[in-house]
């Protein structure tokens, strides 16, 4: 049975959609969800059925004016997830070699298997504070590697990695015809004007990104890829068999939301620093559990050091109605991972279930 038959499903987002709702949830890695009525719209800014064609130019004009970016290079998606599946199966064929770093989001390993590629590692390492390494990239790359993929911030740490790092990994793919692949969903939480993108380092390189994390507004799906005009017509005409036509009125709503963002970044930054300092606080406590503290984002990843984490998750669930994704999905099973883009006030009370959970006998 070939790997495309393989991994049909992703285990962490049957997870994620089953089992991760907890009166006190600390599981989501997104900033708490922006009603509607936070949005500066009227009906008059909607409709419900567009002219159709090749993405909707306002947004595709909005994206590229935000990014610096061609408009050319511009491909919309249903959120990183389908951005990432659209550009994954665009740069790569059944049987093609593929470098994934480890730990991994589940669901990206899962899509490289469900596509047919032959998956090969580089590992982001505990002790080097789980930075990218160009040189353990370099003692992966084989001859016929024809991606490599990132994300940035690495999820589930939540580590940075800066630009002069990604040019290095651009220059290796380089001399070895492969492409970059960065998933950027996260690094929308530097709220940086202009953002940022690795788009601009270099021809290798291939984003992903959306709405969806940073900014509270995961349920417009509004996700993009940038890509040379070629690969992003490329894009297009595959996305013709998977989604064909968008939800037109989402696409109105995130030109609003686009137009809008400045004032809604403030807001998502001021609150992610306040639950930052709390988990901080929490975490200065606890000499049980070892963590990288990034300063930006809303993911951590700390270590256990005491009992085993299944026993953690499901004593948090069941006694303490909090929830954390088990280090299991991403690879490293002593590991938890901790969302912060909640209310502050399931934050501080979740943190003190997870200490209490952690102080139990027997853990």
């Amino acid at each position: 049975m070939t790997a495309i038959h393989e991994a049909r499903s992703s285990e962490y987002m049957n997870w994620a959609k089953t089992r991760s709702r907890a009166r006190f949830n600390l599981a989501t890695s997104g900033l708490a969800n922006l009603k509607l009525q936070e949005l500066q719209v009227s009906l008059e800014d909607l409709e419900i059925t567009g002219e159709g064609g090749y993405g909707y130019p306002p947004l595709i004009q909005a994206l590229a004016d935000r990014y610096r970016v061609d408009a050319a290079c511009v491909v919309t998606a249903a959120g990183t997830s389908f951005a990432n599946h659209l550009a994954m199966a665009s740069l790569i064929n059944p049987g093609d070699e593929i470098l994934l770093e480890s730990p991994a989001y589940e669901p990206l390993l899962a899509l490289a298997h469900y596509l047919g590629a032959e998956v090969k590692r580089f590992q982001r390492r505990f002790e080097d504070g789980f930075r990218i390494s160009p040189a353990e990239i370099e003692r992966n790359l084989g001859p016929r590697t024809r991606l490599i993929v990132i994300t940035n911030f690495h999820n589930p740490t939540g580590v940075l990695t800066d630009d002069d790092t990604l040019r290095e990994v651009g220059e290796l793919a380089n001399k070895r015809n492969a492409r970059v692949l960065v998933d950027e969903v996260y690094l929308q939480m530097l709220f940086a004007e202009p953002p940022r993108t690795a788009f601009h380092l270099g021809n290798e390189f291939i984003v992903t990104s959306s709405l969806t994390k940073a900014f509270g507004l995961s349920g417009l799906r509004c996700g993009w890829i940038f890509a040379k005009p070629e690969l992003a017509k490329r894009m297009w005409l595959l996305n013709d068999l998977f989604a064909a036509t968008p939800v037109h009125a989402g696409e109105r709503l995130s030109v609003v939301a686009l137009n809008q963002l400045p004032d809604i970044a403030r807001r998502a930054q001021t609150h992610l620093d306040r639950n930052r300092e709390m988990l901080n606080q929490f975490l200065d406590t606890r000499n049980d559990l070892e963590a990288i503290r990034p300063p930006f984002g809303s993911i951590i990843f700390p270590g256990v050091k005491q009992g085993t984490v299944e026993k953690l998750c499901d004593l948090l669930r069941e006694k303490y109605e909090t929830s954390v994704v088990p280090g299991s999905f991403f690879e490293m099973p002593a590991h938890i991972r901790v969302g912060i883009g909640g209310d502050s006030e399931t934050l501080v009370e979740g943190l003190s279930r997870l200490g209490a959970a952690l102080d139990e006998p027997g853990l």
